[in-house]
């Protein structure tokens, strides 16, 4: 059973675990730490992910009552205040199992139903196959490729921009 919730204190190993990957992170934004420490996990965990510091949904992602990843949109602001932002992580324990996908019908249900968004979208690495299948399969549209936008670890990739509206 796949479920979300908000993060907890006994989470920090797995966090810490998880983005300590190079695996998990060769995707994820530069603005993650790496490496990832305790410190790291304690902020997130008890600052970062709070929904009033950052006026965004972030959850914890279960399966089975066990710690499996983070899931989150954050509104736009301004005259794209009706569009959020989602991003995602899995430990890779649980790659290809359809849990992100789960994960992402889960938040999309809850934050249309209860925010004013009108529109979910989310930017991909060029290579990321798993999520971009996940989106899709989500009902996540492509929308654009933007060409060599993103620049990490001396390497450009192409972003992939997909979307779902209410």
């Amino acid at each position: 059973m796949i479920t979300l919730r908000d993060f907890q204190p006994h989470d920090a190993p797995h966090i810490i675990e998880t983005l300590n990957d190079e695996q998990v992170t060769r995707y994820l934004s530069s603005k993650i730490p790496f490496p990832y420490t305790q410190a790291d996990a304690d902020w997130w965990i008890n600052q970062g992910s709070k929904n009033d510091v950052i006026d965004a949904t972030v959850k914890a992602i279960v399966v089975n009552e066990q710690f499996a990843g983070c899931i989150g949109i954050t509104p736009g602001e301004f005259e794209y205040s009706r569009s959020g932002e989602i991003g995602y992580w899995l430990n890779k324990t649980y790659w290809g199992q359809g849990i992100i996908t789960r994960a992402i019908a889960l938040i999309c249900e809850e934050a249309f139903a209860q925010s004013n968004l009108n529109r979910i979208f989310g930017t991909v690495f060029a290579g990321n196959t798993g999520s971009i299948k996940a989106l899709t399969k989500s009902g996540f549209e492509q929308e654009a490729v933007l060409k060599q936008a993103i620049y990490k670890n001396g390497e450009f990739y192409s972003s992939h921009i997909f979307s779902k509206l209410k």
